[in-house]
């Protein structure tokens, strides 16, 4: 079946290879988006067409913002992916490192890989809006001197060679995307799906211990949270949503448990409901 994945980035970055992986048993077409909100507004005008949004990486942290974008969109969440990253330092062919006078990459990227960056001093260190599109613009450019930070995929895109790989400081370095559908488009694809995990979100009265309710009572169905984070909400000051995950054995406990704390919670919504993801390397 061919899946038509729009997805924040172009060809070779980490998102289109996160979108190839997860749905690796279909054909894949990923139409590129400059930002997450573009990735949105491009499903909304298509519904047939599915999305994948990074949610948090095991170093820098959540994506607070697109938390957000998913609940006002009023998407599903179908599943998850969590790809390993693994960074290279990429060139035109022929290049040495010791050419290298100037690597270009995202911001979070360049952070992820300041040990080896520390070990070519003699290279300007700029930020640019994206990992592949460094590689691409390098390569179109003919750019001598200049390096990419990016993946191996990139590099074998643009036609550049892989200078070193595996660069990243921290080896267990994790993004978790989302896969996300039009409410119409994932209840047709989840039909018979297996469901082991949710992400829901909800607000609290501000009061005492409102949170420490919900918690007891998700314990108490032995639900497992695995994920909490609080967003401030806009024009309500010192009130929050919560946006939590959950795991679970047994659907009619968990279906038991949403019930129970429905009363406790204000503007409570399920996000998606699909099976724990695979962890790529």
């Amino acid at each position: 079946m061919e899946r038509k994945v729009a997805i924040q980035g172009i060809a070779g970055s980490y998102h289109d290879i996160a979108a190839r992986r997860y749905f690796e048993k279909d054909e894949v077409e990923t139409i590129p988006c400059n930002t997450f909100r573009d990735v949105i507004t491009t499903i909304k005008r298509d519904p047939s067409i599915l999305g994948l949004m990074a949610i948090e990486n095991t170093i820098a942290g959540s994506l607070l913002q697109n938390h957000e974008l998913i609940r006002e969109s009023g998407f599903s969440i179908i599943g998850e992916y969590k790809l390993r990253i693994s960074h290279s330092l990429v060139a035109l062919p022929g290049t040495k490192i010791e050419d290298v006078k100037e690597v270009n990459s995202h911001p979070i990227a360049l952070m992820q890989c300041t040990e080896f960056l520390d070990t070519i001093p003699y290279a300007k260190v700029v930020e640019k809006d994206d990992t592949a599109s460094s590689a691409r613009w390098i390569a179109e450019n003919q750019l001598k001197g200049h390096a990419a930070i990016c993946g191996k995929l990139a590099a074998e895109i643009y036609g550049m060679e892989v200078l070193a790989e595996g660069i990243e400081t921290n080896k267990r370095n994790f993004t978790r995307f989302l896969a996300i559908a039009d409410r119409w488009t994932a209840d047709e694809m989840m039909k018979d799906s297996i469901k082991n995990k949710a992400s829901l979100v909800f607000a609290l009265p501000h009061t005492a211990g409102s949170l420490s309710k919900v918690l007891s009572v998700l314990s108490f169905y032995d639900m497992n949270l695995t994920k909490i984070q609080s967003l401030p909400i806009i024009g309500r000051e010192w009130e929050y949503m919560f946006y939590i995950n959950l795991t679970f054995v047994d659907y009619t406990r968990y279906r038991q448990a949403l019930d129970a704390i429905r009363p406790l919670t204000k503007d409570f919504k399920i996000l998606g409901e699909y099976e724990e993801g695979r962890q790529g390397l």
